[in-house]
């Protein structure tokens, strides 16, 4: 019996082809370019930078924003749903909750305009002990690489624990 329960938590070849796909997908040009510009450019300090960027159909990176963000949303739901092992999708991506811990900040004010902003991300957290021990290290990370960004009187933030809103 005792066997049989952690057959069914192995991964099998199927995730593991979701898990490749997943990484071929992120290297298609233009979202790498989407990527490279969503996680290293853009931090918006507040929702309304957030939305300026991400509404604004005239901006050029609005697209990057979304798809970057969809992307990762889409991955969550695959895990959520059951297509693909949550302790390997854990394993093998991180960016997903760095976008997260990276917006944690605002995300209350951005989820008052936007109630759907990153929620399959969050349940991911909320539903995996292994994904919530994830993002709380990137948390400390990103917080850690926002406060290098920030002016020295800025540099102390808050410490923000994994979104409870679904």
């Amino acid at each position: 019996m005792e066997g049989t329960i952690m057959e069914q938590m192995l991964a099998t070849p199927a995730d593991a082809d979701i898990i490749l796909r997943l990484y071929d997908l992120r290297r298609e040009t233009v979202m790498r370019e989407a990527r490279a510009w969503v996680i290293g450019e853009f931090w918006p300090a507040t929702a309304d930078e957030y939305f300026a960027v991400a509404t604004d159909p005239a901006n050029p990176h609005a697209a990057y924003v979304r798809q970057v963000n969809t992307y990762w949303e889409m991955a969550a739901a695959l895990v959520l749903h059951g297509t693909v092992s949550a302790e390997l999708f854990v394993d093998c991506n991180a960016e997903g909750f760095f976008l997260l811990a990276k917006y944690a900040p605002i995300l209350d004010d951005i989820r008052q305009r936007n109630p759907m902003f990153l929620t399959r991300t969050s349940d991911l957290i909320r539903r995996y002990p292994a994904a919530a021990a994830r993002y709380e290290a990137t948390l400390k990370n990103v917080e850690a690489m926002r406060a290098r960004r920030s002016p020295p009187a800025a540099t102390q933030s808050p410490s923000y624990a994994y979104p409870q809103k679904p």
